[in-house]
């Protein structure tokens, strides 16, 4: 069975850092293939090893990606 999940990208330094919203989980990578890659393994070892209850209590499945504009100065 593949899920899907969202997977937001960002840069800190040397180092490319990835967050999955709907399950809290985190990890990096020195590239932004690696870091993707990287969360996509921690991902999985969530649904594979955790008990249904920890994955219950970080899920947040109604997680939505939008953009806001805002007016500055």
């Amino acid at each position: 069975m593949t899920l899907s999940f969202t997977a937001l990208v960002h840069r800190e330094g040397d180092w490319y850092v990835a967050l999955c919203p709907e399950l809290d989980v985190a990890s990096q990578g020195r590239s932004f293939e690696d870091a993707r890659a990287n969360l996509a393994e921690a991902v999985t070892l969530l649904l594979e090893c955790s008990p249904p209850e920890e994955i219950e209590a970080r899920s947040h499945l109604d997680t939505w990606v939008t953009r806001v504009e805002v007016e500055v100065g």
